[in-house]
């Protein structure tokens, strides 16, 4: 992006100054996602969790469909969203024992907010419904930004739990899947960097076929 001089302050045709452009860049370079088992409160508010997803949905979206939604999993709905995690759980493990059910109780009761990211694909239309969950794709991790710039930290988790017919019948309509479970709030440990592939091993300029 070129930058436009006016005034003697560089500014970028996105409105961003140079400044704002290396606290953008810095806050790309740096976020990591957390364990959701290991994020407390404080989360994001109503006001900021409102901001986080209407930053989310500034996603590429090939013929404006809105191939997605949001489902929130409110503090008052943790203990039901854990008896129906325990009635879904046969059909992953029919063999499961106690400390099975005990973890998916666990699982409810994560971070302060969550958020289950549905894929809504708008099928038979003459966009490839590839291309619409790849959308999807692209809102969750805009929710993972937008939680870091608001100084949160969240975690994108799938699981059995999203692939169960059950679970999914919770919260998707026909048609639908469940594209991950995200949390969002405050580690209560500091986060680990992990280790990054080699851009070198994974980019490469094209050569043209004979």
């Amino acid at each position: 992006m070129k930058p436009i001089v006016a005034n003697g302050l560089r500014r970028y045709a996105n409105g961003m100054t140079l400044n704002d452009t290396s606290s953008a860049l810095s806050l790309l370079k740096t976020r990591r996602s957390g364990k959701p088992r290991d994020l407390v409160p404080p989360g994001p508010t109503e006001a900021e969790l409102a901001q986080i997803l209407n930053i989310a949905v500034r996603a590429p979206d090939h013929g404006k469909l809105s191939p997605w939604r949001f489902v929130i999993v409110g503090h008052d709905q943790r203990q039901a969203l854990a008896e129906l995690l325990h009635r879904a759980l046969p059909e992953y493990d029919p063999e499961a024992a106690d400390a099975h059910y005990a973890k998916e109780v666990e699982f409810a009761y994560q971070a302060p907010v969550m958020i289950v990211l549905v894929s809504a694909p708008v099928r038979e239309h003459k966009i490839p419904v590839w291309e619409q969950e790849l959308s999807c794709g692209a809102v969750g991790m805009n929710i993972l930004h937008a939680a870091t710039a608001f100084g949160y930290v969240g975690g994108w988790i799938t699981g059995w739990r999203a692939y169960s017919e059950q679970v999914r019948q919770a919260f998707c309509n026909d048609g639908e899947r469940i594209a991950g479970f995200i949390f969002l709030g405050t580690p209560r440990i500091p986060l680990e960097e992990r280790p990054r592939p080699n851009i070198e091993d994974l980019a490469r300029h094209w050569i043209p076929p004979a």
